[in-house]
């Protein structure tokens, strides 16, 4: 007598997360990271996401820091790759400097028409923090190293660890979306 085979347990993620390294980061980390020391309270266009006594994401425009658009191209070229998408698409950015005993709060870029988020590594001290991504039950850790460019679903809730190192950890995150047309 035949048993039927139960149906195999439902996985609790499916989500996607993509990565890659980008070709000459060390000298790319190392232009971006001496811009960013050198930026003014005025160089940034609007900060936002305030806690722990710090803006969380910082804006600035493109031109501001030239290696950023290095970065950018890169990370579109990679967006269009994992969407499937031959025309351009609208990328929004901005940095994530977290200090000393500092980190990121728990939460999403699900907020407009976002097709696609991420996150590249400019410096990244030991003890820096890992990226937290958290899908249901499912709490994968990323250890972030230089130059790794990460890219993962909006609605993905991520954060980031306590920086327990004695130093700056720089990241650029970007959103990509449908190009406005």
């Amino acid at each position: 007598m035949n048993e039927p085979h139960p149906a195999p347990p439902r996985l609790w993620s499916s989500t996607p997360v993509h990565g890659t390294r980008l070709p000459d980061a060390e000298r790319i980390n190392a232009a971006l990271a001496a811009a960013y020391q050198s930026l003014g309270e005025g160089d940034f266009t609007r900060r936002t996401h305030y806690f722990g006594g710090r803006y969380e994401n910082l804006y600035l425009e493109r031109t501001r820091i030239p290696e950023i658009a290095q970065v950018l191209d890169t990370a579109e070229r990679c967006a269009r790759e994992i969407l499937g998408k031959e025309q351009p698409l609208r990328c929004g950015f901005w940095l994530n400097a977290q200090g000393p005993g500092q980190s990121t709060t728990a939460h999403n870029h699900d907020e407009n028409d976002e097709l696609l988020s991420g996150v590249y590594y400019v410096q990244v001290p030991p003890d820096s923090g890992d990226l937290l991504l958290l899908d249901g039950w499912l709490k994968a850790r990323v250890t972030p190293a230089p130059g790794l460019m990460l890219f993962f679903p909006p609605q993905l809730v991520h954060q980031v660890e306590t920086n327990r190192s004695g130093e700056l950890r720089l990241s650029l995150a970007f959103n990509f979306g449908p190009a406005a047309g």
